[in-house]
């Protein structure tokens, strides 16, 4: 009796303290009534779901089996192309979101990852049990973005909206929407876990939206909503040891994503501004030079002539702290910052030179090339036989993320060439051939010139020197 007594006077205590507390009746936690109980995210879901869509691909890949396949002495003369060609169907499943009415789709590039030739089918699947063909309209490797067109000429879809991701906050709730596994549309719940992650992806120009949200395999490509029903991030990848979510994953902020809808709307390339010098991280050692407490920043170690970055006067040694008000954490937040501004106006740089903060505008335009214009295709008794090659230019580094600024890169290898069955692969960067430096495309059309029994050549890889030799 004393006890009922006690939580009487208790419950009698909170709501007369609510009363006097309107912030505390506001947040409590404590579902006190009928309505408290029955709150949901259904009224999201019923918004954001019909939007989301799965993406499925099926293509026929070609592979090329070889007895001597595993022969290490045979590979380096017939390569990892030579043998008989077989071919067997291909399979991948992801998600999608629908982003206009009349059917733009947005999934992740590796969702479709090869779906663009002519004989893939890729068929877009929605909530509704509704399906149809679609076609790639746009792709992005750097960013991991592909943006599809349902055949549906006159019909009508649900699109979700894009909202500003850059207005999210540590905490926020959010949905995932997509299907794992394959087993069917599923809506998970989480908060933002943290913002512009950068140190997770492949790129230099991915940062991420950190969730909690359970994110599995087939989620990729689905919608990160927020409690308004408007998409703020693209599901990306999930950190896990087991192939399961972990309670951490990742998502492309929306407004990434929406550059990239736009420029396929327009039917126009990727239009990026273009910064014009070299970043590198700031670390302990150089935060302690310059007596600062953060260890953050985009030091520049290189300012490239003729760039944007030149003409608004920056230096080599400046080390970039904000723009446009916003903190810089490292040269992967500086790059998304920088580059989802778009084309047109300028960018306001807080700039550390010399212990005093300077602002720097620099004019946010496209870069005026690739310097592709000397690019060759190569043919000849050389194992460089049926390859597109070019000079490396600033701005080709720069859009291609290479970290060398010369050097002769390989763009594209023809099946049909010597150098496909050699295994000489799209970005390489060619340094020697025949104990001869190759510093540019003039060197080395020189040196295969010549006639020779046998090639012996050092590539750059990922990062790794590798040496092959061949007969002529």
């Amino acid at each position: 009796m004393l006890r009922l007594i006690f939580i009487m006077l208790l419950s009698a205590g909170f709501l007369q303290l609510s009363a006097f507390h309107p912030a505390l009746a506001r947040d409590r936690v404590i579902p006190l009534s009928k309505q408290d109980v029955q709150k949901s995210f259904s009224p999201v879901v019923k918004t954001a779901a019909p939007a989301v869509v799965n993406v499925y691909v099926r293509q026929r890949a070609r592979k090329f089996v070889s007895p001597f396949q595993s022969d290490p002495f045979f590979r380096q003369f017939f390569g990892r192309g030579f043998g008989v060609p077989r071919s067997r169907m291909q399979n991948s499943l992801g998600s999608g979101v629908i982003v206009s009415s009349d059917g733009i789709v947005v999934t992740n590039y590796h969702v479709i990852k090869g779906g663009g030739g002519a004989k893939a089918l890729i068929r877009v699947a929605l909530a509704d049990k509704r399906e149809f063909d679609a076609t790639v309209v746009l792709s992005d490797k750097k960013t991991d973005l592909a943006v599809l067109k349902i055949k549906a000429p006159g019909k009508r879809f649900p699109y979700l909206e894009f909202d500003n991701s850059d207005v999210l906050e540590v905490g926020d709730l959010v949905l995932a929407i997509g299907n794992p596994f394959g087993v069917g549309q599923t809506v998970t719940s989480g908060i933002v876990s943290a913002l512009a992650r950068s140190k997770v992806g492949k790129s230099r120009d991915q940062v991420f939206i950190q969730t909690d949200a359970a994110i599995n395999p087939g989620n990729s490509g689905g919608a990160l909503v927020d409690m308004k029903g408007r998409l703020v991030g693209i599901n990306t990848m999930i950190f896990s040891r087991s192939g399961g979510s972990n309670g951490i994953g990742f998502a492309i902020p929306s407004n990434q994503v929406k550059i990239v809808v736009d420029s396929a709307a327009s039917g126009k390339k990727i239009k990026r501004p273009w910064f014009g010098a070299r970043l590198e991280p700031v670390t302990a050692g150089i935060a302690e030079a310059l007596g600062r407490e953060k260890v953050a920043g985009a030091l520049v170690s290189q300012v490239y002539r003729d760039s944007p970055a030149a003409n608004a006067g920056l230096r080599a040694g400046d080390v970039i702290v904000t723009i446009d008000g916003r903190d810089i954490a490292d040269p992967r937040s500086f790059n998304y910052r920088f580059t989802t501004r778009g084309i047109g106006g300028r960018a306001n740089l807080g700039v550390l030179r010399r212990g005093r903060i300077v602002t720097i505008k620099v004019p946010l335009r496209e870069a005026p090339g690739l310097g592709l214009d000397r690019a060759q295709n190569l043919r000849g008794e050389h194992p460089f036989d049926g390859t597109k090659v070019a000079d490396i230019s600033p701005i080709l580094a720069d859009e291609l993320g290479l970290s060398e600024l010369e050097g002769v890169i390989v763009l594209e290898v023809h099946r049909s060439g010597y150098a496909s069955r050699v295994g000489i692969r799209p970005g390489d960067i060619i340094e020697r051939v025949n104990s001869r430096a190759v510093r540019t495309l003039d060197d080395l059309t020189g040196v295969l010139s010549g006639r020779e029994r046998y090639w012996r050549f050092v590539i750059r890889r990922g990062g790794q020197r590798v040496e092959m030799a061949v007969r002529g």
